[in-house]
């Protein structure tokens, strides 16, 4: 027994929540409820998912929101299938590069609002999976925005972080109280959002591209200077699309394809099996080492190929190659950190070779990002996976008048040299680093784990050290989420633009100290981080247990999250 109030085999300061009909876990005890509350009244998992997601909306505003993007990874039980729902707006189409020649994009501010793509993504699942009707499944969602609720610490700081926030009339006059930002427990109430989220329940998701809702939106742009117009929010779609995949010590692990940046934890994955780690301890040095530097290679990889794959050839296949996976595992040294960037070639891999010849280019770079990531899985096995995000925290920093709507940021993702893979083109989507997992056992095919995070170029880093303790060292969920965890950052190859960060491994305090001298031997820049700081990324995770048909949920307690099941 661990020496923490639940751990067993590692520290576990929450216990892993159990329950045989349902469970939610997600940024927000609320939100969590309200998913719950849909599965008490016959919903399914994807009706949960748009409970919790409109919610999240409301009590999570700087994470995510109507005016934001996102994907949906949808398990469905009764066809065995996964897809995933590309919910990412594109580039105004007035967004012309020369526009931004002298000044760049701007991280705030209505230049930097992009095509909000989520609204497309929710629909979309509504109509292909939903059972109950709009109303019931906003309900909560719609309550809470009237009635208000109380403002928790995390929320207030976040408020109080921003300094340009409340510079917009519309939005300090939600967030503050006479110009203060809100207090822990003060109420937040946000009438417009209602009144919006009631519209979008009534009249779909028409209303919110061609109707009442996109009207005003585009009204507000223009009325601010921005770039968005009507034909942006007309032109705007979803697409569905199948995930990507590769096995990993008797699992099958999905993701997310490009735009997404879920390669990468394949890739990782498939790097660190030519590694015999049975001899490691999780927190060791060792196998911190092989996990860092599996990470940069992926990294490396998305920085020379990934960029929008409706404009540019992908060698998708070639990269999650188990042979180029050996190619690159030969590459590191067990001894020594590595800051090389140098191009590898994974087209020599791959069977399909590119369709129309690309330039040698380095790929977008982007801000980053402040998302919100949840989890379900219904008592018929139905499971989804939905994260969403406004780009950095509090978006565009703008809400949009009497819609309650805040706005992206989503521009300041696109590179402005014409040489660079992702260079800015009215119409195109961005490179994004949202990602889905699901994870099957690879011999019965059953569900195994769904899990994922917020946190840009964390998000694969965190999602691979849960997996990596979950298989290898027997975790519960609980004890996976709640473990030290690091975040490495090898420059050029980080998502911020311009590449301004210095490389260095980003590590907890609660690791031994003999593992981040060991670390510092082996050539790491180190920067010690404090303990549960949620820069390492803020966990959800639902594992599905084939034996006993239970659900094993946890909310990783770096911030508000939090898993209930029943």
């Amino acid at each position: 027994m661990n020496n923490s109030p639940h751990g067993k085999t590692s520290e576990s300061f929450r216990p892993v929540i159990m329950g045989l009909n349902g469970m939610v876990a997600s940024g927000h005890p609320l939100a969590s409820e309200a998913g719950i509350n849909v599965m008490r009244n016959g919903g399914n998992a994807v009706d949960a998912a748009l409970a919790v997601a409109s919610t999240l909306s409301v009590v999570e505003p700087m994470m995510s929101g109507l005016g934001g993007d996102g994907y949906i990874m949808v398990y469905w039980k009764d066809t065995d299938s996964i897809e995933i729902i590309n919910g990412t707006g594109a580039a105004p189409l007035k967004a012309e590069p020369h526009l931004f020649k002298d000044t760049g994009i701007p991280s705030k501010g209505i230049l930097s609002v992009s095509t909000p793509g989520l609204m497309h993504a929710w629909f979309d699942a509504y109509d292909k999976y939903a059972s109950l009707d709009l109303s019931t499944l906003f309900s909560d969602s719609i309550r809470i925005a009237e009635q208000g609720f109380p403002v928790t610490h995390y929320l207030s700081n976040a408020i109080g972080e921003d300094p340009l926030l409340c510079s917009f009339e519309d939005s300090k006059k939600i967030f503050t109280n006479n110009g203060s930002p809100l207090a822990p427990g003060e109420i937040l109430v946000q009438k417009n959002l209602s009144k919006t989220l009631k519209i979008l329940a009534e009249e779909g998701r028409n209303s919110f591209y061609n109707g009442s809702i996109g009207k005003a939106l585009v009204e507000f742009i223009n009325k601010h200077g921005g770039l968005l117009t009507q034909k942006d929010f007309s032109d705007c779609t979803s697409r569905t699309e199948s995930p990507i995949s590769t096995t990993y010590h008797g699992y099958t692990v999905y993701e997310s394809p490009p735009n997404s940046s879920g390669h990468i934890l394949l890739q990782e994955l498939n790097i660190l099996e030519n590694f015999d780690i049975s001899d490691f301890e999780p927190t060791s040095s060792e196998l911190i080492h092989l996990m860092v530097e599996a990470k940069k290679l992926a990294f490396n990889d998305r920085e020379h190929y990934m960029s929008d794959p409706d404009f540019t050839d992908i060698p998708i296949e070639g990269m999650l190659s188990k042979k180029y996976a050996a190619h690159l595992a030969s590459l590191i040294n067990v001894s020594k950190a590595s800051n090389s960037t140098n191009k590898t070639n994974p087209w020599e891999y791959q069977k399909q070779q590119r369709q129309n010849p690309i330039n040698d280019r380095t790929g977008v770079a982007e801000e980053s990002e402040n998302t919100t990531c949840f989890v379900i899985v219904d008592k018929h096995g139905n499971a989804v996976c939905q994260l969403q995000s406004l780009q950095s925290s509090w978006g565009s920093g703008m809400i949009a008048g009497d819609t309650g709507i805040l706005l992206n940021n989503r521009m300041t993702y696109w590179h402005l040299e014409p040489e660079h893979l992702n260079y800015l083109q009215p119409g195109r989507r961005v490179r994004h680093t949202m990602n889905t997992v699901m994870v099957f056992e690879e011999k019965t095919k059953k569900l195994k784990w769904v899990l994922g995070t917020p946190g840009a170029d964390t998000q694969v880093q965190s999602n691979f050290q849960v997996l990596i303790n979950l298989i290898h060292f027997g975790y519960n969920v609980a004890e996976a989420v709640e473990a030290p965890r690091w975040k490495d950052i090898l420059s050029p190859t980080e998502s911020n633009y311009p590449h301004t960060f210095t490389n260095e491994l980003i590590i907890e305090n609660r690791f031994p100290e003999k593992t981040i001298s060991d670390l510092k031997q082996k050539g790491h820049q180190i920067r010690n981080l404090a303990k549960w700081d949620g820069i390492v990324g803020r966990e959800m995770i639902i594992q599905s247990d084939s034996k006993t048909h239970t659900l094993h949920g946890a909310a990783d307690p770096r911030y508000d999250g939090y898993a209930i099941g029943w």
